[in-house]
């Protein structure tokens, strides 16, 4: 499996170099989300830019990842731009489970905005 992952302080970017998430992959890619969640990744951006297709497997993969960071930080889900996984999307009727931003940059500043809210709320209940 092909990927970079990018890590900063508050998020990192994974990135999958690979035309199909599909049953080969996404064991190995469920592997990889239970890896960084131990190893502390607060908030994750799955970027899917190079994907063109997503089976089932792979859709199982990504929804464990979100459930992964449910409690932890924040899931986003960028660059489902191919027309195959946009439509997998929307016949699963996961854009109503999945937070899905178009692009790295909005997944970026949505990971900062979240963290603000959570400094926010929990300075608040200090009260």
């Amino acid at each position: 499996m092909k990927y970079t992952l990018d890590k900063s302080e508050r998020y990192s970017i994974f990135r999958l170099h690979e035309d199909n998430l599909n049953s080969i992959l996404a064991p190995d890619l469920k592997s990889e989300f239970v890896f960084f969640r131990n190893e502390g990744v607060r908030n994750l951006i799955l970027d899917l830019t190079d994907v063109k297709y997503v089976d089932s497997s792979g859709l199982s993969a990504i929804l464990t990842a979100n459930r992964l960071w449910k409690d932890h930080g924040s899931f986003v889900l960028t660059g489902a731009s191919s027309t195959s996984v946009k439509k997998l999307i929307e016949i699963s009727r996961l854009e109503s489970i999945l937070t899905i931003i178009p692009t790295v940059e909005e997944s970026i500043d949505y990971i900062f905005m979240e963290d603000i809210e959570k400094e926010l709320t929990a300075a608040g209940e200090e009260e």
